[in-house]
């Protein structure tokens, strides 16, 4: 177990500040994209239930692109090649977009199952009240359906914390980039990536276990009941 030896990890704790620095920007990062995310997931998941067949095709266009093309592929693509058409982005700016425009592609998907959820009828009386198609989903639809949508949502926020460590592909400042870079300047590999992993599992883990306790809650609440997936 040489690559764990004491030294090794005498090192990595002397320098702990550089994964302290990485944990703050992957913290930001996936911070400000979870809130781009729920932003589209929202939007575009009601229009994926408009009466608009414009609003939907628009809806599924987003979905269909985001989610069959990988992660890596559309970072690459705002890191790479939109400098070549005089766009420049800040790699933090490039996180935030891709992951948030990526995650929020799969909560388009959540909160479209939310809305169908609700019973139909409770559309139908608000519009039948006066109330605007927007109006109903923001007073009477979307309340309602928070609760059915939150622990996809919260699994959502864990894979988006994960998928940040891609980021260290691009020299995003992130935790797994400082690890990557602190082993490289030190060759001590072994307790960076066994640390990152723990850190990581902590954030993680906990959050999975509380979006498994709100399916199950939501289950019964609603008679057994599948929650929007």
């Amino acid at each position: 177990m040489d690559r764990f030896a004491a030294f090794k990890w005498q090192a990595l704790f002397r320098d702990w500040h550089i994964l302290v620095e990485g944990l703050g920007r992957t913290a930001s990062t996936a911070g400000l994209a979870l809130l781009l995310a729920l932003a589209l997931g929202v939007v575009f998941g009601v229009l994926a239930t408009a009466p608009w067949r414009s609003g939907r095709a628009v809806s599924r266009l987003y979905v269909s692109l985001i989610q069959n093309t990988p992660l890596v592929t559309q970072v690459f693509f705002l890191y790479y090649l939109l400098p070549h058409f005089d766009i420049m982005l800040p790699t933090p700016a490039v996180g935030v977009l891709g992951l948030g425009v990526y995650h929020g592609a799969y909560m388009t998907e959540v909160v479209r199952a939310g809305i169908q959820a609700i019973h139909r009828g409770q559309l139908e009386a608000a519009l039948s009240q006066g109330f605007t198609y927007v109006q109903a989903m923001r007073h009477i639809i979307l309340p309602q359906a928070t609760q059915i949508v939150l622990p996809p949502m919260t699994n959502q926020a864990v894979a988006l914390i994960k998928n940040s460590s891609i980021l260290a592909m691009i020299s995003g400042g992130d935790l797994m980039f400082q690890a990557d870079s602190w082993s490289a300047s030190t060759g001590y590999y072994g307790p960076a990536y066994l640390t990152v992993w723990a850190i990581y599992f902590a954030i993680c883990f906990p959050l999975a276990q509380l979006a498994r306790r709100w399916e199950e809650r939501v289950r019964l609440s609603r008679g057994g009941e599948v929650s929007a997936a």
